[in-house]
């Protein structure tokens, strides 16, 4: 893999389109080309292999900056590699600050989705309203809450480009997390999509998929789908289900039922998830609907006891 240099961004961006177990890295390149920042690093059993993406990317030049636009495992993974190989000043979403400095799992996600991030450090926030330039571009910063209420997307206004996170993608968007613990998550995801319609944004680089220039399209998608998932908050949860299993057997391939039951037991989230909305269904049998569920589209194979990724 190599950063894709597309037509429709300018030649100081490069995107690394990953798989769906680590999200897209940005790497923009200073305006004396002597340095770079990267946005977003991947899930952490990836962490090799985003370092050498960089590296190879970076030509040299030293990596002066690293950014998340959220601290979902998949999207910060990479931090602790990178710090280790370059020392980048590290900026993260403002009110995740406390959390990454007293390296708070149940606060950061990590524990109670069942995932793995190695330690890293930050230096600096990212907050909405705030100003970057990077790349030879200014960018604005813009709160994003509702797949993650403390994300955070970066605008680039004279470019119409818009580094979405997971707020919006080609197709839809991240599990609505907030709402699985009983908090608000719908509304604030409806009105991200509204403020991106008002950006006026005319390409966006998604955290995970191609880069696209039909954002209107995306954006029409992305309203269906909340509209989909509000209508049965259930919906939601079995579908958040679904994607933490499908993680899990992206990081580790192949599992016993066992094993996968296991996990499925020690993980948090989904005795609350079920709890809240299947309180008369076991965690077992969720484990199973949910791997029924995935064998019938095609996302894993079930082969007597052993369960197998499909990519």
């Amino acid at each position: 893999m190599t950063a894709l240099l597309s037509p429709s961004l300018p030649p100081s961006l490069r995107v690394f389109e990953r798989g769906w177990l680590s999200a897209n890295n940005v790497l923009t390149l200073d305006d004396d080309h002597e340095g770079a920042t990267l946005i977003d690093s991947g899930y952490v059993t990836h962490a090799p292999q985003t370092v050498a993406l960089v590296a190879a990317a970076l030509e040299g030049r030293p990596l002066r900056q690293l950014i998340n636009t959220h601290l979902h495992s998949d999207h910060c993974g990479g931090n602790a590699s990178l710090q280790a190989r370059w020392q980048p000043h590290t900026r993260i979403p403002a009110a995740e600050a406390a959390a990454v400095a007293a390296w708070d799992e149940d606060a950061l996600s990590y524990r109670a989705t069942g995932q793995q991030c190695a330690r890293f450090t930050f230096d600096d926030v990212l907050a909405d309203g705030d100003t970057l330039r990077l790349g030879g571009i200014e960018w604005n910063v813009v709160a994003a809450p509702g797949h993650d209420p403390h994300a955070v997307m970066l605008f680039a206004p004279a470019h119409g480009i818009l580094i979405s996170g997971d707020a919006l993608w080609e197709n839809g968007f991240g599990v609505i997390f907030p709402e699985l613990e009983g908090e608000s998550g719908f509304a604030e995801q409806e009105a991200v999509l509204a403020r991106i319609a008002a950006l006026d944004a005319r390409v966006v680089i998604p955290g995970h998929g191609a880069v696209f220039t039909d954002v209107a399209g995306a954006l029409e998608r992305a309203r269906g789908r909340l509209a989909y998932l509000r209508g049965e908050p259930l919906r939601n949860a079995t579908h958040a289900i679904k994607v933490l299993v499908k993680f899990r057997l992206l990081a580790q391939s192949s599992m016993t039922r066992a094993e996968l039951f296991d996990w499925f037991g020690a993980t948090p989230l989904m005795s609350r998830i079920g709890a809240r909305y299947l309180p008369g269904d076991t965690l077992a049998g969720l484990c199973e609907d949910a791997l029924q569920g995935l064998a019938r589209v095609g996302a894993l194979t079930l082969d007597g006891e052993r369960v197998l990724n499909r990519d």
